[in-house]
């Protein structure tokens, strides 16, 4: 390693206070419930139990785990914890090689192996096939195969968005949206403790645990997360473009660090958006789900959240044709109206924009004296197809 190398690895890299350490031992502790479709039982796991019995699994199986990462908001969370994001899922990195797809098979083999040691007592394991339990509590299966990119996701269930995310990467270009969620913390040093130290930790006698932000440099980054400021980079290299993340962080109170720049990474962003949702059923699946995934015990700021988010599309997206950047906008609208009337709730009337038909008589052919636009259904019922894309200026 040349000594630019090192000086870059040393600025993205920094060692954990004790109360980080702590933080990041209890959210490891914590149980997690694992709820079941139909008859099955909720499972309570810990994430240190599970990530314990996967790795060794997979060890048993012949798969070397290079390492165990924290990622995303819950290693935010454990980096400051007053950050205004909170956290909801465990995204857990297991760092290892899938050579191919008998290596992707195995994975999840081991994983729905695992599940079966966490059943409660009384419950007869020997009949429950790794179908069942794929079908009872796994809530997303990723496999992601490329020239850069080799991973596979398995998301566990939870009814209340808290989901348990393993996460079984070789190669992952793109490892961050925002600064403010770039950081992975190891866990080896502190799942190597609990194996091997009868002494309880202390402020005087803990493990070194390391933390490391993929967006560059670790104290820019955990400035942005302390000040709330919103920077990234290369938005258009985003699955989204970063899109929906971006107005959930201006939701948030966050704020971008610097104006000028910010609104053409929105530019960016939107483009990335709808290359990779393109069709406006796909949008609406993607935005019910970011909805239901994001925002589970913070309803009231769902309706915000879309008013945010129609503004920046609104404002920022330059390369759809008209009609659909229409319907993408009549989507969102309807969506915030859907909250309204779910939450029982009128704003002040300040901050509502309404939406309203025209009376019938406007309809009239005798009736002249206003023009009456066609409203279009967010959700198409026909078929035909349409070129799309204008060229980005």
């Amino acid at each position: 390693m040349s000594s630019g190398d090192a000086s870059e690895l040393s600025r993205r890299v920094s060692v954990l206070s004790w109360d980080q350490v702590r933080r990041l031992d209890s959210i490891l502790g914590e149980s997690v419930p694992i709820h079941g479709r139909g008859n099955f039982p909720t499972l309570s796991v810990q994430p240190r139990q599970i990530v314990q019995v996967v790795r060794a699994r997979l060890e048993e199986r012949g798969v070397v785990v290079r390492d165990v990462k924290l990622n995303g908001s819950a290693a935010s969370h454990v980096l400051h914890e007053d950050n205004g994001l909170g956290y909801k899922d465990l995204d857990l990195i297991f760092g290892l090689s899938l050579t191919d797809d008998k290596t992707f098979r195995l994975v999840k083999d081991v994983v729905l192996d695992c599940l079966v040691e966490f059943l409660p007592e009384g419950v007869c394991r020997e009949r429950i096939t790794a179908l069942a339990l794929k079908e009872a509590y796994i809530q997303k299966l990723v496999k992601v195969c490329n020239d850069t990119d080799r991973w596979s996701l398995i998301s566990l269930s939870n009814n209340t968005g808290k989901n348990v995310e393993l996460k079984f990467v070789d190669s992952l270009r793109r490892q961050f949206e925002f600064s403010v969620d770039s950081f992975q913390i190891t866990l080896d040093s502190l799942l190597l403790f609990d194996r091997c130290s009868e002494t309880a930790m202390s402020e005087t006698f803990h493990p070194t645990v390391q933390g490391e932000s993929m967006y560059g440099d670790f104290e820019e980054a955990l400035g942005h997360l302390r000040s709330r400021t919103i920077a990234t980079r290369s938005p258009e290299e985003i699955r989204g473009g970063g899109l929906l993340k971006y107005c959930h962080l201006l939701v948030r109170g966050f704020r971008p660090s610097s104006e000028a720049q910010i609104k053409q990474m929105q530019r960016y962003m939107c483009s990335r958006f709808f290359i990779d949702f393109p069709d406006i059923n796909e949008q609406h699946r993607k935005l019910g789900a970011y909805l239901q995934n994001h925002f589970a015990g913070m309803e009231h700021k769902r309706y915000d959240y879309l008013v945010t988010l129609r503004r920046v599309v609104d404002e920022s997206t330059v390369c759809l044709m008209g009609h659909e950047r229409r319907q993408t906008l009549a989507l969102i609208s309807a969506l915030a109206l859907r909250v309204m009337a779910e939450q029982n709730a009128i704003p002040a009337l300040s901050n509502i924009t309404c939406y309203y038909q025209p009376a019938p008589y406007v309809r009239d052919v005798n009736f002249s004296n206003y023009y009456v636009a066609q409203v279009q259904s967010p959700v198409p019922t026909c078929s035909n197809s349409y070129q799309t894309w204008l060229p980005c200026s």
